[in-house]
């Protein structure tokens, strides 16, 4: 498919897709590559709906390193489970390591 075809949620997954394993990305980062700096809430809404998509939507929390979308996820810590099992260190709902692990989309992409 041809990006210019692509309707945002589509070009939200196809970036957060590209998140490396054991890397984490926030919502407003996303929004910004994207040039819709002010959508942050609308990323957060692609990630809802990304289930069954292939989307690491894990891998996407808020700009402070909150795993704010947890609750979008099946069972109570599964987010933070799948964080944890690519080696991120997840304490009290919080990356530990965020600005060494943190993915920018348009410094990587």
């Amino acid at each position: 498919m041809k990006p210019e075809t692509l309707n945002f949620f589509d070009k939200v997954y196809e970036v957060a897709k590209c998140i490396p394993y054991g890397r984490v990305t926030s919502y407003g980062a996303i929004a910004t590559y994207l040039g819709a700096a002010r959508s942050a809430r609308m990323v957060g809404y692609a990630m809802n709906g990304s289930g069954g998509k292939g989307v690491p939507a894990h891998r996407v929390v808020n700009k402070k390193g909150l795993l704010t979308g947890k609750h979008h996820f099946e069972g109570t810590n599964l987010m933070q489970q799948l964080l944890e099992s690519e080696g991120v260190v997840v304490i009290e709902n919080q990356i530990q390591n965020f600005k060494e692990i943190f993915w920018e989309p348009s410094k990587e992409l």
